[in-house]
């Protein structure tokens, strides 16, 4: 028996390749699929089941797809919102029997209606579970979100409950593989670890220390998480199924007049590179964006059928933007500028320009109460919860373009985050907007706590 698990930077999502001798089940695999079949090629197995734990909403399924090229058969659970097209619907208790292992379908839902776990056995040797598969229901050190069904709060947050307590039966030993890390929207207290089992969770987690269902449901009743608006369209998507790729091999370098042509039609330019290279010059009107923040700001930044060009350093980072949007469903991307800002302005174009502010600056504004001057700050709640400087305005990065209408375009405006690096992306977001009296605090709230 192997079990492999792939982890997707940014979307902190996790899949998993379970397998025997001759045969392998791939877990949530993402749409880039090429790594399963790689890993079955070097176990020399078959891919011969893939197993979805419910109709992911945070990112594009590769099951289709997968399937299509390892002629594997798709489980999926029942209840589902949305009839899932491409996937055979299973049941509690269905066994899925290898040579050597049996995987067991649990209906466990909650998040989702059609959520599914998967207990896998060693028949060979016998005995309990020795791991388990649950998809968005337990996490490491958190459980599964319960508000995608708004006019049924109690009622999912109270099936979520009882979901845990059927995986919590599979006995402490069992080794705990969720489809998600720290990091992941669809949790918000989850550890910053990828190992654990049952035993371990039953005693640490603070979601299963709860003497009552009803406890339970009141915590899970006053949680508030954030729902990026590309959510609705990956369930959609999910649904239905996408068998194709982006081939990034086909990603076109474009030049500095292909670009101003392409903005002329209002193609959006997206730039990948790091922080402080967009600061010191950039392409105007222009979004920051860096590569491993793609994933969590992209669904809410960007329109999903606007066409992209990327700015980037490299061909080899460009592509791996493209691979990032790509799995949330952005297959937009018409090329790529990847020459420096000095050609940019040789050809005669001017370039945008934003200033970087140090903790010694940002304080002398606090402590003179500068006028006309607001420290915007755009981390998540629960980043305020553990600090945040008295003065400061709260706009969450993800809404930040929703609140526009809100904020004063003549004021200065200072963009906070935790290092920085978000408060790139939200001033770029300000000044695409016209307001042109905008910096940007560098080391942000780690430096105001370190000073």
């Amino acid at each position: 028996m192997f079990v492999e698990k792939i982890k997707t930077d940014g979307l902190a999502h996790l899949s998993w390749v379970v397998g025997d001798d001759h045969q392998a089940a791939v877990i949530d695999p993402r749409r880039d699929i090429d790594i399963y079949l790689e890993i079955a090629q070097q176990h020399n197995v078959k891919i011969t089941h893939i197993l979805e734990t419910h109709r992911n909403e945070d990112l594009i399924t590769g099951s289709p797809l997968l399937a299509r090229l390892s002629d594997a058969k798709i489980l999926h659970g029942p209840q589902a919102d949305e009839n899932i097209v491409y996937a055979e619907t299973i049941g509690d208790g269905t066994d899925i029997n290898f040579s050597g292992l049996k995987i067991q379908a649990l209906h466990t839902p909650g998040h989702t209606n059609d959520s599914m776990s998967y207990a896998l056995y060693d028949t060979r040797q016998g005995g309990p579970a020795v791991a388990v598969f649950t998809g968005d229901t337990l996490f490491i050190g958190d459980v599964g979100r319960t508000d995608f069904y708004p006019d049924n709060l109690e009622g999912a947050a109270a099936k979520l409950y009882d979901s845990l307590q059927k995986i919590l039966q599979l006995g402490d030993q069992a080794v705990l593989c969720p489809a998600h890390g720290a990091g992941s929207v669809c949790g918000s207290g989850m550890a910053d670890r990828e190992l654990s089992t049952l035993g371990h969770e039953r005693a640490a987690n603070p979601m299963l220390q709860f003497s009552s269902k009803d406890d339970f449901v009141k915590a899970k009743l006053e949680e508030q998480h954030y729902k990026p608006p590309y959510f609705s369209l990956m369930e959609k998507i999910n649904a239905l199924g996408v068998t194709g790729v982006p081939d990034p091999k086909t990603l076109k370098p474009l030049g500095v007049k292909e670009v101003k042509q392409l903005q002329a039609r209002d193609c959006l330019v997206v730039d990948v590179r790091g922080p402080e290279s967009y600061a010191s010059a950039h392409i105007p009107e222009s979004l920051c964006l860096p590569l491993k923040l793609i994933t969590a700001y992209g669904g809410w930044l960007i329109g999903h059928n606007r066409e992209v060009v990327l700015v980037a350093d490299s061909i080899s980072q460009a592509r791996e933007a493209q691979k990032h949007f790509m799995r949330i469903g952005y297959d937009r991307i018409v090329g790529t500028y990847l020459q420096k800002m000095a050609v940019w302005s040789a050809a005669g174009e001017s370039f945008g320009h934003i200033p970087m502010v140090s903790v010694e600056e940002v304080r002398k504004r606090v402590d003179e109460n500068a006028s006309n001057w607001t420290l915007l700050d755009i981390r998540k709640e629960d980043e305020l919860e553990k600090s945040q400087i008295d003065c400061s305005r709260h706009v969450y990065l993800g809404q930040i373009l929703s609140a526009l209408e809100e904020l004063d375009p003549n004021r200065h405006y200072t963009a906070l985050c935790g290092s920085g690096i978000r408060a790139s992306i939200g001033a770029s977001v300000l000044d695409r907007a016209g307001f042109r009296q905008v910096d940007i605090f560098l080391g942000s709230m780690g430096a105001w706590n370190q000073s």
